[in-house]
């Protein structure tokens, strides 16, 4: 889908800790910094529909599993994140998206290229776009 992009992810194994890398001002995506932030899912709750109009989103799950939902007015893009599934999933401006926790405790980070700003933001309800929260047309 246009505007989105979906980037593998370094994972570093230490015997004390891993270190999970989410984004460098050198990689694609990286389209200036505003502000991080984590947002929490719980489990089969499901955030969304959201577009912005100036900000773009590069996600990254570091607990959980979080399914994504990205619709460009004509087709539905369906991604599933974790660890086991450690990418970056960037969507620029003007493309709504949804949310929905899978597993027990699911975290996401933003690393949002514009600070939070309510007035480039629209917000729908989940039934206002016709989509089966059921389908599993995910890629990787």
């Amino acid at each position: 889908m246009d505007g989105v992009t979906l980037t593998p992810l370094k994972k570093i194994t230490h015997p004390k800790g891993d270190v999970f890398h989410a984004m460098k001002a050198s990689d694609d995506g990286f389209c200036g910094f505003g502000e991080a932030y984590f947002s929490t899912v719980n489990k089969s709750d499901i955030k969304g529909w959201k577009k912005h109009s100036e900000m773009t989103l590069n996600l990254v799950v570091v607990t959980g599993e979080i399914e994504f939902v990205v619709y460009d007015g004509d087709s539905f893009l369906n991604v599933k994140l974790s660890k086991d599934n450690y990418q970056r999933l960037t969507i620029k401006p003007n493309l709504w998206l949804a949310f929905r926790g899978v597993g027990n405790e699911n975290i996401l980070l933003n690393l949002a290229s514009i600070e939070h700003n309510p007035n480039e933001t629209e917000n729908e309800k989940l039934d206002d776009f016709d989509y089966n929260w059921r389908e599993l047309n995910h890629f990787k």
